[in-house]
């Protein structure tokens, strides 16, 4: 079990666009299937981003601030959660600040290995295999690397090529578009065991059976908390509470493996509430999918795209 909390001194500038500042609140295991980066993002600057994929799942929740859309008719507001599958393109991203100040935009991103049993390529791998490559004698120009003798390949695809010793693929979509929920929609229901404890279940995607759900303790209720098949992920949305000993506040953030019991207790006169994300273990089919797609190398002259990483 792991309990970290916000810290406002705390930012690192990751991503490439330069004004999303993130707060890594919890990270998996590199390597593994299962590995996953789950940050808080604080935008300080207007920004954009073409239509692209990735070959991982995400999880957004934006906080503060409901100006982000995805493409066509794909905006995801405050409040709102959005599951984002593997391989499938969405965008453009557009970002304004409208009537929010840098650095008031807030949101809760989670990005997982996802069914197709890829993983996912955190950013310490993703650093160390560029200042590799780099110190190789390569050279990366945009979101291309051209090698010392000279090719031109996509940046990212190197990178994961570097790391994990094969080429990039892209799961083919399991679903058509992103999913958004909406919680003001779904009803709070009794949890089983647990008096004065209610949740509202969102969905679970994919055979991987990754879900989502809120859960609320009113004033001094206590839920002892546990599952034999999956890690969970807890961040607390509102209240104060107590979990083993260690108070919790607004973004304090939890995990606990498959069968650790969590005992959180609502302390103060407010109710707690927090957004749980449940991560059962990729399983690997006996049987490879074909269901896969590989980015060809840019042709000179050729168009490109940049590659997010978020």
């Amino acid at each position: 079990m792991q309990i970290v909390h916000f810290d406002d001194d705390n930012w690192f500038r990751d991503h490439p666009s330069g004004v999303l500042h993130f707060q890594h609140m919890l990270r998996g295991e590199p390597g593994s299937p299962n590995n996953y980066m789950y940050v808080l993002a604080k935008q300080v600057g207007e920004w954009s981003m073409p239509r692209h994929r990735h070959n991982f799942e995400q999880i957004r929740i934006p906080l503060v601030g409901s100006n982000t859309t995805y493409g066509p008719k794909v905006e995801l507001k405050e409040g709102q959660i959005g599951y984002f599958p593997e391989g499938l393109s969405y965008g453009p991203q557009e970002s304004p600040l409208t009537d929010l100040k840098p650095g008031e935009p807030l949101a809760l991103a989670l990005q997982f290995g996802g069914s197709s049993g890829y993983g996912f390529m955190s950013i310490e791998q993703r650093r160390q295999a560029m200042k590799e490559l780099v110190q190789a004698g390569g050279k990366f120009e945009g979101p291309l690397y051209v090698s010392p003798e000279g090719k031109r390949q996509w940046g990212l695809n190197t990178v994961w090529e570097h790391v994990f010793g094969e080429r990039l693929k892209y799961p083919r979509p399991r679903y058509n578009h992103p999913v958004i929920a909406d919680p003001k929609r779904f009803n709070w229901l009794p949890v089983d065991g647990a008096k004065g404890v209610d949740h509202k279940f969102m969905g679970s995607f994919s055979e991987r059976g990754v879900w989502i759900e809120m859960v609320k303790l009113r004033p001094g209720a206590q839920w002892p908390s546990v599952d034999s098949g999956a890690e969970r992920i807890l961040t607390v949305l509102s209240g104060e509470g107590e979990c083993e000993g260690e108070n919790l506040r607004y973004l304090s953030t939890l995990r606990a493996d498959a069968d650790d019991q969590l005992t959180l207790t609502a302390s103060g006169s407010c109710e707690l509430e927090l957004i749980l994300i449940g991560m059962p273990p990729v399983v690997i089919p006996d049987e490879a999918s074909e269901e896969y797609e590989i980015d060809p190398d840019p042709a000179p002259g050729q168009p490109v795209h940049v590659d997010s990483g978020f």
